[in-house]
């Protein structure tokens, strides 16, 4: 079976979770990302999407400088390099994420995303199943 050091995609990019929204939106332009990993002392705390901007900033008309802390998806749902892709798949399908770090320790050395499901070892059921579960969840507001 595939695991998920095998299939997982990079760089990482990290951001301290003081800096301000505009800043991650920059970082993703800059590193061609939709996500960032946010950081407080080097340990991480949550992450940020391309779609929490879009969502929690942007529509909400709150300034562009306002503090990642205040906007991003904290305690994200994390996976080991070495856990088996299907479980990977899994934590997807039971938290409506489309995006999951890879941590070894406090470090995050990947992401797994449904593209990465979809390309690079699991079936496309597997990969079709936790898209459409994930689109069936309430939004993440």
């Amino acid at each position: 079976m595939t695991q998920v050091r095998e299939a997982m995609s990079g760089p990482v990019v990290t951001i301290d979770h003081n800096a301000a929204a505009s800043d991650a939106a920059r970082m993703m332009r800059e590193n061609d990302t939709g996500d960032v990993v946010v950081t407080d002392a080097g340990k991480v705390v949550g992450i940020l999407t391309d779609r929490d901007l879009a969502i929690r900033v942007v529509a909400a008309a709150i300034d562009p400088e306002v503090p990642i802390r205040e906007v991003h998806s904290a305690d994200p749902v994390t996976i080991a390099p070495d856990e088996e892709l299907s479980a990977a798949s899994e934590l997807m399908r039971q938290n409506a994420i489309r995006r999951l770090p890879v941590c070894e320790g406090d470090n995050v050395v990947g992401f797994i995303s449904l593209g990465d499901l979809a390309t690079q070892g699991a079936t496309a059921t597997d990969a079709d199943a936790t898209l459409s579960d994930i689109s069936a969840a309430p939004p993440n507001r």
